[in-house]
């Protein structure tokens, strides 16, 4: 289920403040979410992938944090990933 390298320099490109930002709250966010929609849809057709769906709940727990810390450090910005990824806003 991991990402392959293209996938995380797009990822990068996309939501990087320069082409070898790997760090920020932003690529972070970007990358774990894009780790759970590969998690969710291999989910949908293996539902009784067990250890899966708790590596899911991990990764959500794991980006739940990110993004309470980055909205509490920069709201502006936060509101624009969450609208640009498309999640809800529940924190």
């Amino acid at each position: 289920m991991a990402l392959d390298s293209a996938k995380k320099q797009e990822i990068v490109a996309n939501f990087g403040r320069n082409a070898t930002d790997t760090g920020s709250s932003e690529v972070q966010i970007a990358l774990l979410t894009e780790r759970i929609n590969s998690l969710t849809e291999h989910l949908k057709t293996f539902t009784k992938d067990h250890a899966s769906r708790l590596g899911l709940l991990k990764l959500v727990g794991q980006r739940r944090r990110l993004m309470k810390y980055f909205k509490r450090k920069d709201k502006d910005s936060y509101t624009k990933l969450v609208a640009k990824l498309g999640i809800r806003d529940n924190i």
